[in-house]
Order: C-alpha cells, then sequence, then structure tokens
C-alpha cells in the first residue's frame, strides 16, 4: 500500500465505493459548520466514540409534503435519551433543532427522513467519555421510501426472534448501540417475515426491530405492551393521544397467546405509520386481515401530519 499525502488521499477518498449514494440528499456535521450535498464527503472521524464504542444516541423523524413530523416530540426524547448517558450536544437544542430544519430544506426534496445523531465525539480510541473533549452532531436527510398502498391493504407478516428483549436501562434509551436490534432484522429477514417480535425474560412481549406493537384485545380495547423493555415510541404515543377518546387504551404485559387471539395486531412506526400484521409465526390473526382500528389509526396520523407538522 502506498503512503499519500493530503491531496492524494482525498482524491482517493472520492473515487471510493459508496454504496447507498442516491439515497443521500443533504448532510451536516457540526464540526465542519457547513451543509453538504456530496455523500461520497459524509464522513464521521474514526475515533468519536459514536463509532467505536456506539456511545451515542439518536432519532429519526420525516417530513411529508415539507412538512417535519413531531419535530419536538423526537427531540423531547432525545434530551432523556442524552440525559440517560450524561451527553449533552456541541450547541444549544434551539439550534439543533435549526439545523434540522435547514437540513431538510437543503435537502430540496418535498419528501424524506432526517436521522440526528449526538455523539461523545472524537479523542481516543479507548473507552474513557473524558477523553473526548467536545461532543459530536451528525444530521442527514435521506430519501423516504413509502410503502406501497397495497401493502397496507394486504398487511404484513410477524415473527419471534431468538434475540431476547433488551435490558430495562437499555431499551429506554435511543441509543446507537443497534446491534441486538439489527441480529433481530437479520431472523426475520431469513425467516422470510416483514417484522421480528422479541420477548422479556417473563414471556411478555417487548418490540420490533425498530418499531413498536399495539393489538386490539378481544374486548376491543387498545393494548400497547408496559415499556418496561421498549422504547417508547414517537409514533405509537401520538396514535394514543389521537384515539384516546374513542376507544379505551390499556397499558399491560402482552404474552404470545393474546397476540393469536387479538382481534388485530399492528406496527407502529416512523416511516409508514400504522400497518396491519395479519399472520405470525405463519399463524392468521383474526380473519388474517388488516383491521378497522389500524387503518383508523393510520389515517388519524396521516391528517396529523397534514395539520401539525412544521413546514420549512
Amino acid at each position: 500500500m502506498r503512503v499519500v499525502g493530503s491531496q492524494e488521499y482525498l482524491q482517493a477518498l472520492l473515487e471510493a465505493i459508496r454504496p447507498g449514494m442516491e439515497e443521500v440528499l443533504a448532510f451536516y456535521d457540526h464540526r465542519v459548520g457547513v451543509i453538504g450535498t456530496d455523500p461520497k464527503l459524509m464522513l464521521m472521524p474514526w475515533d468519536d466514540h459514536l463509532v467505536h464504542r456506539g456511545d451515542g444516541v439518536f432519532e429519526s423523524l420525516k417530513y411529508v409534503g415539507r412538512k417535519l413530523y413531531q419535530l419536538d416530540a423526537h427531540l423531547r426524547r432525545m434530551r432523556l435519551s442524552c440525559q440517560a448517558i450524561h451527553l449533552e450536544p456541541p450547541c444549544s437544542w434551539a439550534e439543533l433543532r435549526e439545523a434540522v430544519i435547514e437540513v431538510a430544506r437543503a435537502g430540496n426534496q418535498p419528501d424524506g427522513c432526517i436521522r440526528v445523531l449526538l455523539g461523545r465525539g472524537p479523542g481516543s480510541f479507548g473507552i474513557n467519555p473524558y477523553e473526548s473533549p467536545v461532543s459530536s452532531m451528525y444530521l442527514v436527510a435521506y430519501r423516504l421510501h413509502m410503502r406501497p398502498e397495497s401493502a397496507f391493504e394486504k398487511g404484513v407478516t410477524a415473527m419471534r426472534t431468538t434475540i431476547p428483549a433488551k435490558q430495562a436501562w437499555m431499551a429506554t434509551v435511543k441509543t446507537t448501540n443497534y446491534l441486538p436490534n439489527v441480529l433481530m432484522k437479520r431472523e426475520a429477514v431469513n425467516g422470510h417475515a416483514d417484522f421480528p417480535f422479541c420477548f422479556d425474560a417473563s414471556g411478555f412481549l417487548a418490540e420490533s426491530a425498530t418499531e413498536n406493537v399495539a393489538l386490539v384485545d378481544e374486548a376491543g380495547r387498545l393494548v400497547i405492551p408496559e415499556f418496561t423493555n421498549a422504547l417508547a415510541g414517537t409514533t405509537l404515543m401520538r396514535a394514543v393521544d389521537l384515539i384516546k377518546n374513542d376507544m379505551s387504551v390499556i397499558f399491560k404485559g402482552v404474552t404470545e397467546d393474546e397476540i393469536l387471539n387479538a382481534r388485530e395486531v399492528m406496527m407502529l412506526g416512523t416511516s409508514f405509520d400504522a400497518i396491519g400484521v395479519v399472520r405470525y409465526e405463519g399463524r392468521p390473526i383474526h380473519d388474517a386481515r388488516p383491521g378497522p382500528v389500524t387503518k383508523r389509526l393510520r389515517e388519524l396520523l396521516q391528517a396529523d401530519l397534514q395539520q401539525t407538522g412544521l413546514v420549512f
């Protein structure tokens, strides 16, 4: 291998293979201080503890028709995640909020997603958090791939993963350490299922890889698995707010038998709002069709985005 100087290295870097470039719309590194649009330059320092230790937190939100959805709700949760791991952003929270809007605007597309990453920052390859003098902040706007309407009419499938739910103190913090989630998704793909379900040590349903699960029980109540070993999703909690006056909503431990006996099972997540699970472990849920509550929640969330989304 040749040893080269800065210019030759930069040239080689620009010529290197970079999968997924077509997905990136715009990005921002707080250290650099400007917004970029060439994905080949979207890089993180190797010694950022975010990279080699998973020492950081993140949020993902979407925008549709140039309307950012639940920006403040995502930032509130991010602040709680930061408090849990004793991390502060390298700027004020007001500046971070404005940066999200500016990156979305720079992406120059009506629809997309924003990923916000806060890390311990560069400084060493050790594990001591105090070796990083300044925290890091990275923002990226990327394309939003919406599911076709036929997917919501047909519904999706789910399976039980062998990966256990995270420990309670980790599950409730949205950290960048997502290895269990990755392994769950791998099992689902290999098992030809759309979503994996993980369970805690007591056999209660926790969550999916990046989404929350909810069900409608035989009494017609919307049942949410307790957040003991799961992250409280912004989409889920907003859905609860929107429908709580129309039906009973309870939070409780949910067993596998309750999944199979439910009237409806649904996934709730940022990118698709709500979608019905029609088969679990190959067995049909109720009549194996998306149910009315799932459809209603999706309608409410879509309308809410149009009414409350932040225009940029």
